[in-house]
C-alpha cells in the first residue's frame, strides 16, 4: 500500500514535469510574439541570411529564457507542492508577472534603447507617465493572465494525449539547433564583420552571442571586411522637424579643417607653433568637445549636428547632412579632401554625398596623405569661380605618423604617471602633430582673409596602441579638442564656456547661410556664440556613450550599466545617476524620430 502510495505520488510528479515543460514552450512561444515588438525599434533585416539568423535566434533565446524561468520558478515547487490546481495557478501567475516584465522592457528599450536593469528601471519609473499611456497597463496583464490560466488548464487535461504524440524530443532537438545554430551563425558574422547580423546583438534581453573575434586576432586572422556598420531603424526620421527658412545676405567662402586625435591639451606653442598663434589671434573656444572618441562619431556629431545614437540608423545611409545640403541649395561649391581610409569609416553612407571628393591614398602612410590632401586642396580652391565651403581632413595624428625624412622638433619630459611604451607615443605624437601644424600653415597661407575658417579636431586621442582601449575610453583626452572659428573682419577673442560640436552645424546655418529656424528643429545643439541651456554633452555612440556635467561625466553601456568619475576622469564617485537629466539625453536621442 505504502509502495502503490508512493508510485502514484512519483507519476502525479512526472506528469506535473511534463506539463511544465509544455507550460515553458507555451511561454516561449507567447515570448516570441512580445519580444517582436523589439524588432520595430531596430528593424527587420534584409537579406535573407539576416531573416535565418533572426529566426533561429528568436527561437532558441525566448525557448531558453522560458526554460530557465520554468527551472528557477516552478520546477522547486513542483517537487515541494505537487498539487495541480496550486501549481497552475502559481505557474499562470509567474508567467503573466515574467511576460508583462517583458512587454515593460520592449517599452523602455524603445524609448531608452537599454534593457532593463536596476538603472534603467529607475530611470523608467521616474518618467512612467511618459512611457505608459491610456488603460492598456492595466487591462494587458488581466489579458495575459487569463491566457495564461486557460492554456495551463488546456495543457493539463491533455497533457497524456500531447505524450502519446512524441513531440518533446522533436521539440527539444528543434529548440537545441536553433540555439546552437544562431551562435555558429554569430560566430561566422563577427569574424566577417556582417552587421545585417551583428547589429541584433544587443536586440533581445540577456542575450550574449558567441563571438569569434578575439580568438582569431590572436592567432593571426584577419576577418575584417567592411561591412556597412550600421543599424537599423524603421521609424520615420523628422530631420528637420520644420521646412527651414534660409536666405543668405551675402556669400561667404567656408573652409573647415578637421584633424583626426588633435587633443587640446596638446596645442602649445613648441608642439604646434602655428596654430597656437593662430587660436591667440582669432576666435578660441576653450572648452569645446567633440561628439565622440572616434572619427565616425565625431564627424558624424559635426556634420549633422546630432548625438552619435543616430549613427547607427540605416536611414542615415540615404539622409546627408542638413548642413551641406543647405549649402549646396545656396549654390556653394563643396569639396572634400581627406584621406582612403575615413571614407570607410563614415559612420553613416550619406555623411558625404554633397561633396565632391578628392580622396588621399594611404599606401605610404597617413601622413603621406596629408601632403597630397593639402596640394589638392589649394589646387582646387585657386580655380573656384563661385562660392565655396571645403572640408580637409588630417589624419597623420591618428596613427602617430609623420613622413620619411621629417626633421621634427626635440623630445621632453613625458607625464610621469604614463607608462614607459605610452612616453614614447606621447613624443611620436608631439612630431605628428608639429608636423600638421605645418600642413595647416601650408593652407592657410593662399586663403583669401575674408574667409571663414573653423579649426578642430575630429576627435581627442589616448596614448595606446590598443585600439579596443581607446575605443571604450570616453575622457577628456579622448574627447576634448580644440576650436578655432577665424571670422573675417573680426578680432581676437576667447569662449570660456563649454561648447561642442552640436553646435558647429547650427552656427553655421544661422550666420552664414541666414537660416531663422529654431536650432532644436535639425540639430541636438545651439549656435556656439551663446551659452547652451542644456547642463550636459552627449558624447558616443549607442553602444556606449559619456554624460559630461559640469562636476561629473557618467559613462553607460547598452546594458545600463553604468559609472561616474570626477570632471577630470580620474576618481570613480560613489553616487547614483540623475534620473531626470538623463531622461532628457535619451529624450534627445530618438527626438527627430516619429515611432
Amino acid at each position: 500500500m505504502v509502495e502503490r502510495k508512493k508510485q502514484m505520488s512519483r507519476d502525479r510528479v512526472s506528469r506535473l514535469i511534463n506539463w511544465g515543460h509544455w507550460f515553458a514552450f507555451f511561454n516561449g512561444l507567447l515570448a516570441m510574439i512580445v519580444g517582436s515588438r523589439y524588432l520595430g525599434s531596430v528593424g527587420y533585416p534584409e537579406t535573407w541570411y539576416g531573416w535565418v539568423y533572426l529566426s533561429v535566434s528568436t527561437i532558441g533565446q525566448f525557448s531558453f529564457l522560458a526554460f530557465i524561468a520554468y527551472l528557477i520558478c516552478l520546477f522547486p515547487l513542483t517537487l515541494i507542492l505537487p498539487y495541480s490546481k496550486i501549481l497552475r495557478g502559481v505557474a499562470a501567475v509567474i508567467a503573466t508577472l515574467s511576460l508583462c516584465i517583458l512587454l515593460y522592457d520592449t517599452i523602455v528599450y524603445a524609448d531608452y534603447g537599454m534593457h532593463l536593469s536596476p538603472f534603467a528601471f529607475d530611470l523608467a519609473w521616474a518618467d512612467l507617465n511618459a512611457l505608459l499611456h491610456g488603460t492598456s497597463y492595466i487591462v494587458t496583464p488581466l489579458a495575459i493572465i487569463a491566457i495564461e490560466l486557460t492554456a495551463a488548464n488546456f495543457l493539463w487535461k491533455r497533457i497524456e494525449k500531447i505524450q502519446k504524440l512524441n513531440l518533446g524530443n522533436k521539440v527539444i532537438t528543434l529548440v537545441g539547433i536553433c540555439f546552437v545554430s544562431s551562435h555558429l551563425i554569430h560566430i561566422w558574422a563577427d569574424a566577417a564583420d556582417i552587421t545585417e547580423i551583428t547589429r541584433f546583438d544587443d536586440t533581445y534581453p540577456l542575450s550574449y552571442p558567441a563571438t569569434a573575434r578575439s580568438f582569431m586576432e590572436s592567432h593571426g586572422i584577419d576577418g575584417s571586411s567592411q561591412g556597412d556598420d550600421v543599424n537599423h531603424n524603421t521609424s520615420v526620421l523628422n530631420y528637420p522637424e520644420q521646412p527651414l527658412t534660409c536666405q543668405a545676405d551675402t556669400k561667404i567662402n567656408v573652409l573647415m579643417i578637421t584633424i583626426d586625435s588633435l587633443r587640446a591639451d596638446m596645442v602649445d606653442g613648441k608642439s604646434m607653433p602655428f596654430l597656437q598663434q593662430y587660436t591667440e589671434n582669432n576666435q578660441s573656444f576653450t572648452q569645446h568637445f567633440s561628439g565622440g572618441n572616434q572619427f565616425r562619431t565625431g564627424m558624424f556629431s559635426l556634420l549633422y549636428g546630432l548625438q552619435g545614437s543616430y549613427g547607427d540608423a540605416r536611414i542615415f545611409n540615404s539622409t546627408s547632412p542638413l548642413m551641406t545640403r543647405s549649402f549646396q541649395q545656396a549654390g556653394y561649391e563643396l569639396g572634400l579632401f581627406l584621406p582612403e581610409t575615413n571614407l570607410n569609416l563614415r559612420s553613416s553612407q550619406a555623411m558625404f554625398n554633397d561633396f565632391n571628393p578628392v580622396i588621399a591614398k594611404e599606401t605610404n602612410g597617413s601622413a603621406d596623405a596629408d601632403l597630397h590632401t593639402v596640394a589638392s586642396f589649394n589646387e582646387w580652391h585657386s580655380i573656384q569661380n563661385k562660392p565655396w565651403f571645403a572640408l580637409v581632413n588630417l589624419k597623420a595624428p591618428e596613427n602617430f605618423d609623420t613622413p620619411v625624412g621629417f626633421l621634427g622638433i626635440e623630445t621632453v619630459k613625458a607625464d610621469p604617471a604614463l607608462m614607459p611604451a605610452q612616453k614614447v607615443l606621447f613624443n611620436q605624437y608631439r612630431q605628428s602633430l608639429y608636423f600638421v601644424d605645418q600642413q595647416l600653415k601650408a593652407i592657410l597661407a593662399n586663403v583669401p582673409k575674408d574667409t571663414l575658417v573653423i579649426i578642430t579636431g575630429v576627435n581627442g586621442k589616448m596614448f595606446t596602441s590598443n585600439s579596443d582601449e581607446a575605443n571604450r575610453n570616453l575622457s577628456p583626452q579622448s574627447v576634448k579638442v580644440p576650436l578655432v572659428i577665424h571670422w573675417p573682419n573680426t578680432g581676437a577673442s576667447k569662449v570660456k564656456y563649454r561648447t561642442s560640436h552640436y553646435g558647429i552645424a547650427p552656427t553655421l546655418m544661422t550666420h552664414v547661410l541666414g537660416c531663422t529656424n529654431n536650432t532644436t528643429e535639425y540639430s541636438a545643439g545651439r549656435s556656439l556664440l551663446q551659452p547652451s541651456k542644456e547642463t550636459w554633452i552627449y558624447i558616443g555612440d549607442s553602444r556606449i556613450f559619456a554624460i559630461y556635467q559640469e562636476a561629473e561625466v557618467t559613462v553607460i553601456d547598452r546594458h545600463g550599466k553604468y559609472r561616474i568619475y570626477d570632471e577630470n576622469y580620474e576618481h570613480r564617485l560613489n553616487k547614483k545617476m540623475s534620473a531626470p537629466e538623463l531622461i532628457e539625453v535619451m529624450r534627445e536621442g530618438r527626438r527627430f524620430y516619429n515611432h
